[in-house]
């Protein structure tokens, strides 16, 4: 079992949370906690790194779906960045992969 770790970053476009662990029903309520913190300005974009998210459970998945409905109604958007392959997946299987944008991660 990995900790989850929330690191934040900011960008010319908005913030960025660098997600690093396990996303589930013991560490999910985290992530709500720093998406709804965020002050977010209308045309501004959330950028939500996935890559160091080993597993994700539908707490997770509810916690990404918050910080998208926190992005909307703020005026920007949100989308999660370097996903996995394996939570790629799992967003194609619940029908998730039309309701997120995903982009690949950025060069080292």
């Amino acid at each position: 079992m990995s900790p989850l770790e929330i690191t934040p970053d900011a960008t010319p476009a908005g913030p960025a949370l660098h997600v690093v662990g396990e996303l589930d029903y013991a560490s999910s309520a985290a992530l709500s906690l720093r998406t709804e913190a965020l002050r977010l300005s209308p045309g501004q974009l959330l950028v939500v790194d996935l890559s160091g998210v080993e597993f994700c459970d539908s707490t997770g998945i509810t916690a990404l779906l918050a910080a998208r409905r926190h992005a909307q109604a703020a005026g920007a958007t949100m989308v999660l960045e370097a996903v996995p392959t394996h939570l790629i997946r799992i967003f194609t299987l619940t029908g998730l992969d039309q309701v997120f944008t995903f982009r690949p991660g950025e060069p080292a």
